[in-house]
């Protein structure tokens, strides 16, 4: 009797996540995921799909959030999955709390063969929120609410998970957050009830499509411009160890800098506006040393020759507001001494 009444319970439980509710006015343009229903009687408030991208995702305890870097800092080190990025905020207005959203995600995932990797209702250590959310506030998607509406709920209420489904074709990871809201806020333009961030990184090589700019190239180009942008040298987010994909682009440097003996080279990094003006100064610097030392080291090239700079985001080629402008921003850049 007592198994029954807790599959009973189950039951009732799953029945609460549907395909999609009938008559529902999410957002233009959004839809759900394929492989995840939608909690009974919520709407889709926040859509954005990128096509490729790193994502930090939580397996441990939050312990703080770092504003200078811009990033959550937990007990042990976050997951890097890579892939295709898609992030649904859902609005589950009404008498609906938080834990009754979440426990129904849980059991929707599990049902759907992914494995729990973190669950903050479990984590005896998981207390003090305090800045948790803050990331959500400057997230770059179509939301018709606040993009603080996370940010700015009852802290008491939150409930985090992360989930991982192997699969041939690529491993899915998702990460959900759930928050609530005891009284509407016109603000925050928040209804009472439950709020619902799903984020789902499908993971899959990156297309390589970076053209490696050539010596003969890059010549014309001190040329003609004062300058030479480079996208072909490959770093990790924060980090400054060159990537082997970007052998082709350190060839033809030093193939340009053998070809022109009296060429001599300002290394520049330069980066995007995440994170404060002194990191960003600091790993541009660093980043510009780390070409200079290997094109030195493995390449031959005479190390009077080269100058290390870096101009954090200072000298942008493109607005930092978006995606696309933050990619063009990050880069290396040869000007002539």
């Amino acid at each position: 009797m007592k198994k029954l009444k807790v599959i009973l319970q189950l039951f009732s439980l799953v029945l609460l996540l549907i395909p999609v509710k009938a008559g529902a006015v999410d957002l233009p343009g959004s839809q759900d995921y394929p492989l995840l229903r939608r909690f009974a009687g919520s709407e889709i408030v926040g859509y954005h799909v990128k096509r490729f991208d790193e994502y930090e995702l939580q397996t441990s305890t939050f312990n703080s959030y770092n504003l200078e870097t811009k990033k959550r800092e937990y007990a042990s080190p976050p997951l890097k999955p890579e892939g295709k990025l898609t992030r649904i905020w859902y609005e589950a207005a009404g008498d609906v709390g938080s834990l009754e959203v979440y426990r129904n995600y849980l059991n929707e995932l599990r049902s759907k063969g992914f494995v729990i990797l973190y669950d903050s209702k479990i984590d005896k250590t998981a207390s003090g929120w305090n800045n948790y959310l803050a990331p959500f506030g400057s997230m770059d998607l179509q939301t018709n609410r606040s993009n603080y509406i996370f940010f700015a709920a009852e802290k008491t209420g939150i409930c985090v998970a992360s989930a991982k489904m192997n699969r041939p074709e690529g491993n899915i990871y998702v990460h959900v957050t759930v928050v609530e809201w005891g009284k509407s806020d016109t603000v925050y333009k928040a209804k009472r009830g439950a709020y619902i961030a799903l984020d789902i990184i499908e993971t899959q090589s990156m297309a390589q499509k970076m053209v490696t700019v050539t010596a003969d190239q890059m010549s014309k180009s001190l040329t003609a411009t004062g300058k030479v942008s480079l996208y072909g040298i490959y770093f990790d987010t924060n980090k400054w160890e060159i990537k082997p994909a970007s052998r082709p682009a350190l060839q033809e440097i030093a193939k340009l800098v053998k070809e022109h003996p009296a060429l001599k080279l300002h290394v520049v990094g330069h980066t995007d506006n995440v994170g404060g003006y002194e990191f960003n100064m600091g790993l541009s610097k660093r980043r510009a040393d780390a070409v200079v030392a290997l094109l030195v080291k493995e390449y031959g090239v005479p190390a009077t020759r080269l100058t290390a700079n870096g101009l954090a985001y200072l000298a942008p080629i493109a607005p930092n507001t978006s995606d696309a402008g933050r990619e063009k921003n990050r880069r290396v850049e040869l000007v002539p001494r």
